[in-house]
């Protein structure tokens, strides 16, 4: 267990460390948050591109931990076996450093979307470049997949695409896409080491290191933002990590782990465009309809809107992690309804807020 740890305690400190020198920079370059419009909580102009330091934390954690113990030590593999993983891993930083780029130069001077989104597709094509593909999509429930064929490339770009920008979304309030990183990170963790993924495994616990190493920064109230710098690296990452082989071999939830893992960003950007195409407004458009804008309007405060929004999270995390070793579905189907239902309850309760304060 030492190298799980080492590369977990090695990403909280280099993140920890890092993110004062990221707000320095920050205020350097220019690249602080102002409050310009209503759907921002905070009052005051507060530094972002604390990302840098969760990148530096994460890929810093990652190539020393296999610097020390090798990946002989991590994967029982054969010698041609472990170079194409190691291929792999370069694949995944390389696209994470491209997004990360990109990230810094919108938090200095905001990209237009469609620039963005061309640098997300091409990261995601680095994926594929390096062997990374969904090459089938398993079905829930059942011992059988569908095999993608000339599908897998589209798909694959699809999913990297769409996971990178589910976390952009939810990075509304202090500390809500950090912790929400840290759940998701740690529920595939467990799911990679209960079926024999180590490298998954570990570099999960580097993302979950260098989240919780840049919280205490971050928490409300924040002396820093992430932006988009940390918010997209994060998305992309944990979908490229869900790529490489989460748990293959376990056909019944290969498909299902990642997304459950990931449900509250998933549903909440899910529920976004469709709110969005029903009002006729395009997918990209910022408003203040995702959910942690619809606790803030009930009178909740940040915080406590926060850990609503970590313990629904971390309710989809525990129904991977039981996914992953039960048989039977019983509880699985509990706790999605219960997720379901703290979800829907919580948005009716913002609406009858709104009625009520409309008839007063």
């Amino acid at each position: 267990m030492n190298k799980y740890l080492f590369v977990f305690f090695i990403g909280v400190i280099l993140s920890f460390v890092m993110t004062p020198l990221a707000k320095k920079l920050a205020h350097q370059v220019g690249a602080i948050d102002v409050p310009k419009d209503e759907r921002r909580v905070h009052k005051k102009p507060i530094p972002r591109m604390g990302g840098l330091a969760i990148y530096l934390g994460v890929v810093g954690s990652i190539l020393l931990g296999f610097k020390i113990f090798g990946i002989a030590s991590v994967v029982e593999k054969s010698i041609s076996e472990q170079q194409v993983i190691v291929h792999q891993i370069k694949g995944m930083l390389l696209g994470g450093t491209l997004i990360v780029l990109m990230g810094i130069v919108d938090d200095i001077k905001p990209l237009p979307a469609k620039v963005k989104l061309f640098v997300q597709i091409i990261s995601a094509l680095v994926l594929v470049v390096f062997g990374m593909t969904i090459k089938s999509i398993n079905i829930p429930f059942m011992e059988a997949a569908i095999e993608l064929k000339l599908l897998s490339i589209p798909i694959t770009i699809f999913w990297i695409v769409g996971i990178t920008n589910t976390l952009n979304l939810i990075d509304g309030l202090d500390g809500l896409a950090a912790g929400v990183a840290t759940i998701a990170a740690f529920s595939l963790s467990y799911v990679a080491f209960v079926n024999g993924r180590e490298i998954t495994a570990i570099m999960t616990l580097a993302i979950a290191g260098a989240c919780i190493g840049f919280l205490p920064y971050n928490f409300n109230p924040a002396k820093i933002f992430m932006g988009d710098t940390g918010s997209l690296f994060l998305g992309y990452m944990l979908a490229a990590i869900s790529i490489h082989g989460l748990v293959k071999g376990a056909t019944a939830i290969a498909t299902v782990v990642p997304v459950l893992a990931l449900g509250l960003p998933i549903f909440d950007t899910t529920f976004a465009i469709l709110r969005r195409l029903l009002n006729g407004r395009p997918i990209m458009e910022a408003d203040k309809g995702h959910l942690h804008h619809k606790l803030l309007s009930t009178g909740m405060g940040q915080k406590r809107t926060v850990l609503i929004l970590y313990a629904i999270s971390s309710t989809f995390g525990i129904s991977a992690a039981l996914m992953s070793k039960s048989k039977t579905w019983d509880s699985l189907f509990v706790i999605i309804a219960a997720s379901a239902l703290m979800y829907i309850s919580m948005g009716m309760q913002s609406v009858r807020k709104q009625k009520s304060g409309n008839k007063e």
